[in-house]
């Protein structure tokens, strides 16, 4: 299963950090080349344990939905929602906050496994990998961008 890890310094306070993270507002807001959007279940206001969410969004051109379950929460240090329906054969989404001089360092740890056995491990070495980092690091820029507007 390939595993994508990234890392942000945010220069914000921890909570705050965090209450963005799981704020379906501010998701659709760091999604906006996919034009993701919340459809069903939790659909507006701050995730929490067992909450799920399905959002649309647009990868590979082709218009897709996928649900996900916040199964583990530690405020404001961690949660993490799980695939529970959508094209992945399965993915685990941790988020994790640790608090750093005056603000926050924010991990994302990305944990996947593509459908379609030989031809999934394919397209993941072909693009699947690369176009899922971009994308981990680019709503983890716009979140960083977001926290830190008022500044």
């Amino acid at each position: 299963m390939p595993v994508i890890k990234n890392q942000t310094y945010i220069d914000e306070p921890i909570n705050k950090c965090f209450d963005l993270a799981r704020n379906v507002a501010i998701h659709t807001q760091t999604t906006v080349k996919t034009n993701e959007r919340a459809v069903a279940g939790v659909t507006t206001g701050l995730l929490n344990l067992g909450d799920s969410v399905t959002w649309e969004a647009t990868h590979f051109g082709v218009r897709q939905r996928l649900t996900a379950k916040i199964t583990e929460m530690v405020i404001p240090l961690k949660f993490t929602d799980v695939m529970i329906k959508g094209a992945f054969h399965s993915f685990t989404h941790t988020h994790e906050f640790i608090e750093f001089n005056s603000g926050t360092v924010m991990k994302d740890t990305f944990e996947y496994k593509a459908p379609f056995a030989i031809l999934g491990r394919l397209a993941d070495k072909l693009f699947l990998e690369r176009y899922m980092r971009s994308f981990i690091i680019s709503r983890a820029n716009e979140l960083k961008k977001i926290a830190e507007m008022d500044r």
